[in-house]
């Protein structure tokens, strides 16, 4: 038909031109793609709540192990007897708090202009690090601990958690570091590890905006930590060997309902012989009379040193 032909030839040229177009639009956008500074996408997951936008990982992983031999044996490493060193300060930390003390050895305001400064001195002991040297194993243990916690619970940065006798924050660091502000509580009776918590380690290590709650305190009383505040993990480091068993049970009565029901938990190291002293089935049963359950025995190893750990996990089992 002669008005089909011409509409046919009439169209033609519009697809042409519209084909033409997108050709060159194409052309632009890929052009300006190949061409972007933009960073290239990452397949690291995002975590909505926490505070640094990037879900690290927990714990140490195999390939981490593998990359620290490697690189042991590459620099031809080898294990040295710990001796005193000469070098830029090959003093003792007997030796360098002795100097405090008599040489007053960091500048310091004196007399009038005292106050020209923080007004909160640090304690020369803290200022050498012998908090450090105060526990029954190293410092660098506290690493362990926390990735063995925050795994076996699978911690997230927006968890409660509640340590028993944090001390001198050699486990708590890793916890406040890694948890949102204000979700890092604990109860310490000791002074001069409280000051070695708030004066020393919390900011040398940039961690004062975490804003932990720390309170001091010897009789299990949690009452200070908000009536609102449901813990997902409470757990107590070497510290219920140390307390009299009816503390202790005084104590878990009083966090059993602050514990979130069926998934928060509590782990004990060491032992529990304020449990296993009373008998097992006597144990158990007081245990559900506070609503709690013993789940298991664990042993956990050490990435730094040859060494391992014993603890004991219990939940809530009702709500």
């Amino acid at each position: 038909m002669p008005w089909g032909n011409s509409w046919v030839s009439s169209l033609f040229p519009v697809l042409v031109l519209s084909a033409s177009v997108a050709a060159v639009l194409l052309s632009f956008l890929l052009y300006s793609l190949s061409s972007c500074s933009c960073p290239p996408p990452s397949n690291t997951p995002v975590s909505s709540t926490s505070s640094v936008g990037v879900n690290m990982p927990l714990s140490t992983r195999k390939e981490d192990l593998e990359w620290v031999k490697d690189q042991i044996r590459a620099n031809g490493l080898h294990m040295h007897q710990n001796l005193l060193r000469k070098g830029i300060n090959p003093r003792t930390r007997v030796q360098q708090l002795e100097d405090f003390r008599q040489y007053k050895g960091i500048s310091h305001y004196e007399g009038p202009e005292s106050d020209n400064h923080t007004a909160l001195p640090c304690p020369g002991e803290l200022l050498v690090e012998e908090h450090h040297s105060n526990y029954g194993e190293p410092w660098a243990g506290g690493r362990d601990v926390f990735e063995f916690l925050a795994q076996s619970t699978q911690l997230r940065p927006d968890s409660q958690v509640l340590e028993i006798g944090c001390g001198t924050l050699r486990v708590g660091l890793h916890f406040i570091r890694y948890l949102n502000p204000e979700h890092f509580n604990c109860l310490e009776k000791d002074e001069l590890s409280l000051m070695a918590a708030y004066r020393y380690e919390l900011p040398s290590q940039g961690l004062l905006h975490k804003r932990p709650f720390i309170l001091r305190g010897d009789d299990m009383d949690f009452s200070k930590f908000g009536s609102g505040v449901m813990f997902d993990l409470i757990y107590a480091s070497a510290v219920f060997l140390h307390m009299p068993d009816k503390l202790v049970w005084v104590g878990l009565e009083r966090l059993a309902s602050r514990l979130k029901p069926y998934d928060g938990r509590i782990f004990v190291s060491h032992n529990i012989k304020f449990c296993s002293r009373l008998g097992g089935e006597e144990c158990s049963k007081r245990l559900m009379s506070l609503g709690l359950e013993y789940l298991g025995k664990h042993l956990h190893d050490s990435l730094l040193f040859n060494h391992y750990e014993i603890w004991f996990e219990f939940r809530r089992s009702k709500a």
